[in-house]
């Protein structure tokens, strides 16, 4: 069964990792880089992941809402929104169980990264235990 394993964000995380306001130190990137490559290896090792990327900045999108018959376009970021998904792991493991696991190891990782929260989703589409 495959399942989504989001992690969230937000704008002010992003501008920190990216060296604005309040910058991350060196050690803190190294520290995170160093955790996610190796949560990310790991899955890749035992066979459960299927694909992660992460996402672009919220000042980075666009929402497309319809009006009166006409989509509307708003470039972020959005004020009415705190946090959005910063990244994601597609896992395919035996269950909703493991899958959840999985997923607190997220919330191991170092400074920021720990504090914004993941959700986990069975995809739709396949045999599901939940």
């Amino acid at each position: 069964m495959k399942y989504l394993i989001l992690a969230y964000g937000n704008q002010q995380d992003y501008d920190h990792l990216g060296g604005k306001d309040g910058a991350a130190t060196a050690a803190e990137m190294a520290a995170v880089e160093e955790f996610l490559t190796g949560f990310t290896g790991a899955l890749a090792e035992s066979g459960e992941l299927v694909e992660t990327q992460g996402l672009a900045a919220p000042v980075l999108a666009r929402r497309l809402d319809l009006r009166d018959g006409v989509p509307v376009v708003t470039d972020g970021p959005f004020g009415e929104t705190e946090e959005v998904i910063a990244g994601y792991w597609m896992v395919d493991c035996a269950s909703f169980d493991r899958a959840t696991e999985i997923a607190a190891g997220l919330l191991t990782a170092p400074g920021r990264l720990s504090e914004a929260g993941v959700v986990v989703r069975p995809v739709m589409g396949g045999e599901s235990d939940v």
